[in-house]
């Protein structure tokens, strides 16, 4: 059947002057009908009239009229006919039988000429060159007829098949798209047929009249198409459309005759909708078919009229053409409701690809019913994300339902649906821009919303849009858990299965990661106690179905619903979903089902930030001492931008101990310890992810062994994974690994079989503990621990001998720092020599010398990256190390000998030739303080100058104040012969003094606060320089010996022996406190290094 003919905006077609005045059309819905045609005689010279053309709906906005013009010279001869209303089986045509035959192989040729200008009216047929039969096989069928062997004029006669996509050339001529594009492609400029030169090689638009006309031929004759050269027999052509016959009934209001009169003005309509060449009769014909829609119910052969090709073709034409809004609604509902109905409606839609663009720039433009169509199109996710309809269907979710026009689906349902199939896209950064759109334009409001929704189908698809949204931007957690209404999703869980199901136990898996321990137990009680049936009988049946991969999630949600209540003595939720977890973490098939469940066992400590991430790893360093990561992250997170008040936080927290201690109960008692040999199989692995979850998930529940009661499942903790962190915290080279690793070692100290185990594995890790020892307060406790249950502490302090450099050219060494991974030397001759610490100790970096006479004092300022030296000749220069060669970058002149040297900020403090102490500002200025006492040695530690006397006393100088105390009175000359303090250092609140022993102690220690003595070493060697670190006490003495003393316990460890009789004159010690530098009397440096 030739319908209504309409061309495409992009190009325009001249038509052929045809003889109308025989036209005549059979009604689309008679019975043996073969198509409405239009019938044409050779003797006619009108013109045909001008058919409506699709254009831009917001360029026929601008215009005036709405109605199609028509040509003024049309026939009357070609306007339709009436069409008969009898529907009897003895009606018969007006016409003779043979003449309607006649008639019947008379149709229309349409064929592309030369565009006429806008203002000339379009003619039906062009090039009267052409044959008569141009649309017609060379047996004389009409397109549509029903015969198998296409018409010829459907075929490309290059390859000889049906067109696939037609294209008209200027010439007239009809090729295959593709092949006349490879005929060009290979250098031709001419016509195939007419050999007449082209005078553009490129091609036009698709001829879509053509193509429909190719598609309702191929609707009529199903099946497959033989080659147009094979034989072929007629069959009879079946009909459009069924004979209605409306169904009656005694108890109908409306009577029969008042029904043929309805049936009779629908086939009228419809013929005006397919056959008018008035814009406004067509626009009428919709508004009477939807209002027939609305009235009446829709039998089946009225469905079948309306859903023909012809007629859906129709309402597309309207969407092409009208401006009227509310035929443009109508069409729209007409095409909705029939596409839900028959699936031939869809593909007709979708045949032509212009017709989908048309209905998607309608609904960009406003026409939100144009969404439901779109939905029933069902495109795929490549082409919906090509459409770019997100911003459209974001303003219809935001609307309200009761807004919206009454349709077989509603447009936020359908809206909704399309936004979860583009955010199923592969593209992530498409899904992720969509979502920050989402989240930023409070969308998320409405989508929850649809949580409520009358159709399961858009409940699930909310769930899932916001699932994707928590996971991209988890805030809205809270958003959600606060608007949600829960109840619906629930019965939608009961009634789905697969996927679905799924997709919402992993929703409320996430959902429940709020930041607020709290608000994250009213949600599960919400999720257990709502809905018509048991949620945690339907997710034990659900979990014992479940995919390998989809089983953690879901175990992981059914035991926090367990541990609402105090655990019992036996749970099956709980033990299935416990041996589920420990199932998975072991099923080395499914990697991605063990990261899946150690990450699950790590979440389930129930604390998040405000992001939904677990904050178990930094809690755990929080506990370990490195609380600046914690707050580091507390910072980024924003949380402390609304802390609550004091009452909340506390509560809050009250919560979340209660829960960590309920859920590591559960999870570590279960089945003897059975979680621990998972987790110890899982530390194992080669995958890092799984490792590093598992690592984690064992630190928590090995250090809450040592909160929750005691089972006896310590010792099966301790047999299956002391070793794993033991060689974690050897090899780790992340200093958080190891700080983790010692909080689990930690658990074990406390029982006595732990501290047994863990002091055979003394040596391996006391390298470790030591370097921690001044970042991690743990790892100097797990010192003390250890070094208090050795009954000797040499067995945990060996040194040796690393390098000893003669500097003997240089005279005696006289002081000693260390900067980071430098070590700086000072000489009797005035040179500064600049020594590698780390790597290869001791290796010469640089040797300066600015002094003229002996460097008696080193003192590093940490702060500014200074070294200040102290010399005879009585300057102080400073020195900038912060580059790998030291330069001086200021000299000053101290007018006096400078035999020690302290510095402070902005003053220093020297010893001079004479008596007391002077105070020098850098500005010049200098005070002479403590005139009485000759000083030999000082100390200065937060403002407070600490002297050593010459006659063994030791006073405190208040720098601000002023203030002189004495914490050691002097003893008078023996004979003649002095006792000075050799040595004063201050450490941790204490005071070392080194002197002769007088009484058989060289080292007292006395109380920073109090001044009183609480404690001494025992030496009888004579001590010259002291070295402090976290432990020991380093005694430099004459002789050339150095002695190791306990710190705590005040008992000598060991004596080091420099192999001269030199005097050891200073001490340093690394950053590390791993290596200790001595400098002697004569001159040589030699490095110790704990073994």
């Amino acid at each position: 059947m030739i319908f209504f003919i309409i061309f495409s905006v992009s190009y325009q077609l001249d038509y052929s002057k045809v003889s109308t005045s025989n036209l005549k059309k059979m009604p689309i819905w008679a019975e043996g009908e073969r198509s409405g045609e239009f019938y044409s005689s050779s003797s006619s010279k009108s013109k045909s009239p001008f058919f409506p053309q699709r254009v831009s709906l917001k360029i026929l906005k601008k215009q005036n009229s709405r109605t199609l013009t028509t040509s003024s010279n049309l026939n009357s001869d070609s306007e339709l006919e009436s069409i008969s209303e009898d529907n009897s089986a003895n009606s018969c045509s007006s016409e003779p039988e043979a003449e309607m035959e006649e008639n019947n192989r008379e149709i229309a040729l349409l064929e592309t000429g030369k565009s006429l200008t806008q203002k000339q009216k379009q003619p039906v047929f062009a090039d009267s060159r052409r044959s008569p039969d141009y649309l017609m096989a060379d047996n004389g069928n009409p397109p549509g007829s029903g015969k198998h062997t296409p018409p010829k004029d459907f075929v490309c006669p290059i390859t000889t098949h049906i067109f696939d996509d037609p294209v008209t050339l200027e010439t007239g001529q009809t090729y295959e798209r593709r092949a006349i594009q490879e005929w060009l492609d290979r250098g031709n400029s001419t016509c195939p047929i007419t050999r007449q030169n082209l005078h553009s090689t490129q091609l036009p638009k698709t001829n879509y009249v053509l193509k429909r006309l190719i598609g309702s031929w191929q609707e009529k004759n199903p099946g497959p198409v033989p080659h147009q050269s094979e034989n072929h027999q007629d069959v009879e052509s079946k009909p459009m459309v069924k004979s209605i016959v409306p169904a009656t009934s005694p108890n109908s209001v409306i009577s029969q005759a008042t029904m043929d009169r309805t049936i009779n003005e629908l086939r009228q309509a419809i013929t005006n909708l397919c056959m008018s060449e008035i814009l406004k009769e067509s626009e009428r014909a919709v508004l009477q078919i939807e209002r027939f829609w609305q009235d009446m119910n829709i039998e089946s052969d009225i469905l079948t009229m309306l859903s023909k090709p012809p007629v859906i073709n129709g309402f597309v034409e309207i969407l092409f053409n009208s401006v009227d809004l509310q035929v443009l609604k109508a069409t729209f509902f007409l095409l909705c409701e029939l596409g839900s109905r028959d699936e031939a409606v869809i593909h007709t839609l979708t045949r032509v690809d212009s017709d989908v663009e048309r209905i998607v720039a309608l609904f960009k433009e406003g026409l939100e019913e144009a969404v439901v169509l779109i939905y029933l199109l069902q495109p795929p996710t490549t082409g919906l994300v090509a459409m770019d309809v997100v911003e459209s269907l974001l303003a219809i979710i935001k609307k309200r339902d009761d807004d919206m026009l009454k349709i077989c689906v509603k447009p936020k349902t359908a809206s909704v649906l399309l936004l979860r199939q583009i955010l199923q896209s592969n593209e992530e950064n498409v899904a992720s821009s969509i979502i920050s759109i989402i989240v930023s334009s409070k969308v998320i409001e409405s989508i929850v919303g649809s949580l409520e929704a009358e159709w399961a189908v858009e409940r699930i698809a909310a769930v899932g849009i916001l699932r994707r949204c928590i996971q991209e931007d988890g805030k809205c957690r809270n958003i959600i858990a606060d608007k949600a209404q829960l109840a619906p999703v629930l019965e939608t869980f009961m009634a789905t299965s697969g996927e679905e199901r799924f997709e919402i136990v992993y929703f409320f898996y996430e959902l429940v990661k709020l930041h607020r321990r709290t608000f994250n137990e009213q949600v599960l009680n919400i999720i257990r106690d709502e809905g018509a049936f048991s949620t945690m009988h339907s997710l034990l049946v659900y979990l014992q179905t479940a995919l390998q991969d989809q089983c953690p999630i879901v175990a992981g949600l059914l035991l926090q619903l367990d541990l609402l209540v105090e655990p019992r003595k036996m749970s099956i939720y709980r033990e299935e979903a416990i041996d589920t977890l420990i199932s998975c973490l072991r099923n080395s098939e499914f990697p991605a089902a063990q990261i899946a469940a150690a990450e699950t066992i790590v979440s389930l400590q129930g604390r998040f930030t405000g992001s939904g991430k677990p904050l178990t790893r930094p809690f755990l360093l929080k506990r370990a001492g490195l609380e600046k990561n914690y707050r580091n992250l507390m910072r980024m997170e924003q949380l402390h931008n609304n802390p609550g008040k004091f009452e909340d936080i506390s509560q809050e927290e009250k919560a979340a101990d209660a829960w960590e201690r309920k859920m590591a109960f559960v999870l570590a008692s279960h089945e003897f310890g059975l979680l621990f040999e998972a987790l110890s199989e899982g530390l194992k692995s080669r995958s890092a992810e799984l490792c590093s979850a598992c690592f984690v998930a064992a630190t928590w529940l090995v250090h809450m062994l040592s909160v929750i009661p005691d089972t006896g499942i310590r010792g099966a903790a301790r047999v299956c994974l002391l070793k794993h962190f033991i060689s974690i915290f050897k090899t780790a080279k992340d200093i958080e690994d190891r700080t983790l690793s010692l909080l689990a070692l930690k658990s074990f100290i406390h029982d006595p079989e732990g501290l047994h185990d863990l002091t055979s594995y003394m040596k391996d890790i006391l390298k470790g503990l030591r370097e921690l020892r001044k970042s991690s307060p743990l790892a100097f406790e797990i010192i003390k621990v250890l070094s208090e249950g050795q009954e000797s502490s040499a067995d945990m302090w060996n040194h040796k001998e690393l390098v000893q450099v003669d500097s003997s050219e240089n005279g005696e060494v006289l002081s000693m720092v260390s900067f980071k991974d430098k070590i700086f030397s000072g000489h009797s001759d005035g040179t500064i020599k600049v020594w590698t610490g780390r790597g290869s100790i001791l290796h010469l970096i640089q040797e300066i010398r600015e002094h003229s006479k002996p460097v008696t004092s080193l003192y590093i300022l940490q702060s500014g990256e200074r070294l200040y030296s102290g010399s005879l000749d009585k300057t102080a220069r400073v020195w900038s190390i912060g580059d790998e060669l030291i330069h001086c970058v200021q000299v000053h002149d101290m007018k006096d000998q400078v035999h020690n040297l302290v510095v402070a900020n902005s003053i220093s403090c020297f010893i001079p030739q004479g008596a007391g102490v002077k105070v020098h500002a850098w500005n010049g200025q200098s005070k002479l303080l403590n005139q009485n006492k000759y000083i030999k040695c000082l100390a200065l530690v937060h403002g407070r100058l600490y002297c050593g006397c010459h006659d063994n006393s030791i006073q405190e100088l208040d720098l601000a104040s002023g203030t002189l105390s004495t914490i050691q009175s002097g003893s008078r000359k023996l004979l003649g012969k002095a006792h000075p303090v050799h040595a004063l250092q201050v450490h941790n609140g204490l005071i070392y003094s080194a002197s002769p022993p007088l009484d058989g102690v060289a080292v007292k220690i006395w109380s920073a606060t109090n001044y009183s003595v609480v404690g001494s070493l025992p030496t009888t060697s004579e001590v010259r320089s002291m070295a402090l670190s976290s432990e020991l006490i380093y005694l430099g003495c004459r002789g050339g010996i150095v002695e190791v003393w306990d710190q705590k316990k005040h008992t000598r460890i060991e004596i080091l022996q420099t192999g001269t009789n030199s005097k050891v004159l200073c001490m340093t010690l690394d950053a590390n406190e791993e290596v200790l530098v001595i400098g002697t009397s004569d001159g040589r440096i030699q490095a110790w290094g704990l073994s």
